[in-house]
């Protein structure tokens, strides 16, 4: 999946990715995707807590080798 802008927040424990994410989310037109990368577990549904909250659209999540990836879209 293509993104605007990617965030790496891998070796970072909550809530730096959090902070992270919504940095870069901030400075995002609406429509555009950001791509956050991380190796905490909890962020998982940390993420998912903060993007419902936001009402951003959740595009999708993959894990590989210990890296969660979440791709959003800002509404």
């Amino acid at each position: 999946m293509n993104a605007d802008v990617k965030v790496d927040a891998k070796g970072l424990s909550c809530p730096m990715p959090i902070v992270r994410a919504k940095k870069a989310i901030d400075a995002l037109e609406s429509g555009q995707v950001m791509e956050l990368e991380t190796t905490d577990k909890g962020s998982v549904n940390d993420f998912q807590g903060w993007v419902k909250q936001t009402n951003h659209e959740m595009l999708g999540t993959e894990e590989e080798n210990g890296v969660y990836r979440f791709f959003v879209k800002k509404v």
